[in-house]
């Protein structure tokens, strides 16, 4: 008798707490956030981040750990085993060194990147089916490069070199030129590229590009969206005069005359979209696939579009100054 006592017992206890695991929802997600450095895009795509995971569970269930590196991937690795021992619940790295600092840190805490270019070079895989396959995915802030190049065509039809302005530490910087520069020589240009290593060399290596090129192209490079007033003393000086088509509008912003450029804020958003789903939804993150921007604008600065005396078409929206 004791024993079937005790037998229902433990099964009465057994349903009691399946019952429970299964009707409890967690009362707050504590999400770490690890960007690259400040400036306008990647801001805006932890922005938009934010706001989607904000809007989807509301502000008192989410907590943000968000830091900067400077700019530093010394500091990525440490801001992210710190979000390791904290066992926070998913890791948001934006752009490419804070990822790579994340999935080097855990292989079991969910990690979405955003405004990164290529999570293939990034993460160095080499069969690429569009997913990762593991406990990383996230956004890519690719734009068509070939559309890209047409642009510059479109703004630029007499010009015969273009310099690659880029920071030789960032590997989807290099994906970048490396790409674009076979559109470009397809419409007939001379392509030279000029690499700098970090903030200390860039005034150097772009007055050594615009004294070799008739228009300077700027990726997606974070070292340069930090550095655009540097740039922009120098390319727009009397002595050059050499106007830059940039990769996103942050940069082209700071120092350039157009942009084929995507919405940071909305691939930030898509990012925290994706966040929800794994967080509440259980969908698994090995089998999501990284996402792009679905569209991309045409933009222009017009002081620096009258300041170099190029035509713009009409379907280039201006930037505001």
């Amino acid at each position: 008798m004791k024993k079937i006592i005790s037998a229902g017992m433990a099964c009465l206890m057994a349903v009691s707490m399946f019952g429970c695991s299964s009707t409890t929802e967690k009362n707050s997600y504590n999400i770490g956030i690890v960007q690259l450095v400040q400036h306008p895009a990647l801001d805006a795509a932890t922005q938009g981040f934010k706001d989607a995971l904000i809007e989807k569970l509301g502000e008192d269930k989410v907590t943000f750990d968000e830091q900067n590196a400077s700019g530093d991937s010394a500091n990525c690795a440490t801001i992210v085993n710190g979000f390791v021992s904290d066992s926070v619940d998913l890791i948001m790295a934006n752009a490419t060194a804070p990822l790579q600092a994340a999935a080097a840190a855990t292989s079991e805490i969910p990690i979405l990147g955003t405004s990164v270019t290529d999570y293939a070079t990034a993460l160095e895989i080499d069969d690429w089916t569009g997913v990762v396959g593991n406990n990383v995915s996230g956004t890519s802030d690719l734009a068509p490069l070939d559309e890209q190049a047409a642009s510059i065509h479109e703004l630029f039809p007499d010009a015969k070199t273009i310099g690659l302005l880029y920071c030789s530490a960032e590997p989807n910087s290099v994906y970048q030129c490396d790409t674009i520069k076979t559109y470009l020589e397809d419409f007939g240009y001379t392509v030279e590229y000029f690499s700098f290593t970090d903030s200390n060399d860039i005034a150097s290596v772009t007055q050594t590009a615009c004294e070799k090129s008739d228009v300077i192209y700027i990726p997606t490079d974070n070292t340069a969206a930090n550095n655009t007033s540097t740039i922009k003393d120098i390319v727009a000086s009397d002595a050059f005069k050499t106007p830059v088509f940039a990769g996103e509008e942050g940069i082209c912003s700071g120092c350039g005359v157009a942009t084929l450029s995507i919405s940071y804020y909305d691939i930030g958003y898509t990012t925290g979209e994706m966040a929800y789903e794994i967080l509440v939804n259980g969908a698994d993150i090995s089998e999501m696939e990284v996402k792009y921007a679905p569209n991309v604008t045409k933009e222009y600065v017009k002081s620096m579009a009258d300041f170099y005396g190029v035509s713009v078409p009409e379907e280039y929206q201006a930037i505001e100054e």
